[in-house]
């Protein structure tokens, strides 16, 4: 099996390296074809600096950089079309996800299966910011009708044929209500599985600023009008989903 593990990175000088090299202990345990795939996304700090260093020193390694930020969505649009692996799987550079956590996932990507998620056991942000996670995360199913219990766990294994026809996806946060959205309305089989969250141990969270969280916000109602208030002619059915109650580990 091939693997594209994927990193979107925003000012994560002081974790992505470490991210990195995690995944390059884990990988060849699993594949021998596999790439870990960084997307700088136009930080100001010393990412860009740091990544370049790991792609010259590991050639399973490579980084591409945006020359100003365009959002989470942005990053994560880049790193998709760049993807040639049979199986995507990203996670934040910001260190609040063991990587190695991906062999909870791999068990569940099953025949039929086309995206494996993660769900947080328990979430390791501040009080204001584990507020409002939670309100999204609720608003954010009960509009949308996802078919998962969080949206805000960045921590996914996708089969890239999924991925291949997603094109103009939201560039704020808002891009996973709308890539999970749109995976289902394709068709996709979902499963999920809980994965461990960590406080954050260097910098602060890029999407706690005023201007971001408008954002976000703007894109979210923006997709409900694109994506929920359409002719019923070309809403899809609802997929099947895979529980994995008796198949997810109990977390460290």
């Amino acid at each position: 099996m091939q693997y594209k593990y994927l990193f979107p990175a925003f000012n994560d000088e002081g974790s992505i390296a470490a991210l990195v090299r995690d995944a390059l202990d884990l990988l060849p345990t699993l594949t021998s074809d596999y790439q870990v795939l960084i997307i700088n996304d136009g930080s100001t700090d010393r990412t860009g600096q740091i990544i370049d260093e790991l792609a010259a020193a590991h050639p399973q390694v490579r980084a591409i950089h945006h020359d100003r930020n365009r959002g989470y969505g942005g990053a994560l649009q880049t790193g998709f079309k760049e993807s040639e692996k049979e199986l995507v799987f990203y996670t934040d550079g910001d260190g609040q996800y063991d990587v190695n956590e991906l062999t909870r996932l791999l068990p569940l990507m099953t025949e039929g299966v086309g995206i494996v998620a993660g769900y947080k056991a328990n979430r390791a942000d501040g009080r204001v910011r584990e507020l409002l996670g939670g309100t999204y995360n609720r608003l954010a199913r009960l509009l949308f009708r996802l078919p998962i219990r969080d949206v805000d766990c960045d921590f996914r294994l996708i089969r890239r044929n999924l991925l291949q026809e997603l094109n103009g996806l939201a560039n704020s946060g808002a891009v996973c209500v709308e890539l999970v959205h749109e995976l289902r309305a394709r068709g996709a089989v979902f499963a999920e599985v809980e994965v461990n969250h960590y406080p954050r141990l260097h910098g602060r969270s890029q999407f706690m600023t005023p201007a971001r969280v408008m954002r976000t916000l703007y894109d979210f109602c923006v997709l409900w009008l694109k994506l929920v208030c359409r002719p019923k002619s070309f809403r899809s059915k609802q997929p099947q989903q895979v529980s994995s109650a008796k198949l997810s580990a109990t977390p460290r």
